[in-house]
């Protein structure tokens, strides 16, 4: 059985034409057609799971800004506090300052008294 190349040509043109088909039936090759559908479903829903995850990293995001306004907050709570404490410690120094003054005075006038007082006995014993 010799086949020409005139046959083994159309057998071949024939087999090319229907090869695609034949192929599909069996579900081995997906027709272009179908597979570009399948590819543009595909990059539809990568898109919109890019766009999920890009709320959600927004979302995330304020989540994260709110979080740190908080922190803020209360750093400047903190602050005030310190501020109050601050204010009350020099009040504090004040007082302590005005009694040591106040008991320096009182040593010096009381120092004052006592060298009055020896001189006034000792002139009294003197005199007498």
């Amino acid at each position: 059985m010799s086949f020409e190349n005139a046959q083994l040509e159309e057998i071949g043109g024939y087999v090319r034409t229907h090869l695609a088909d034949w192929l599909a039936e069996n579900s081995l090759v997906k027709p272009p057609v179908v597979y570009e559908i399948d590819l543009r479903e595909r990059m539809v829903r990568v898109e919109e799971e890019l766009r999920h995850q890009r709320e959600l990293m927004k979302q995330g995001f304020d989540l994260m800004e709110k979080r740190f306004e908080q922190v803020e907050k209360r750093f400047e709570q903190v602050d005030k506090r310190f501020e109050d404490m601050n204010k009350r410690f020099e009040a504090v120094d004040k007082r302590f300052d005005m009694l040591v003054k106040r008991i320096d005075r009182f040593m010096i006038w009381s120092f004052g008294m006592t060298i009055s007082s020896v001189l006034v006995v000792v002139s009294v014993i003197e005199i007498l």
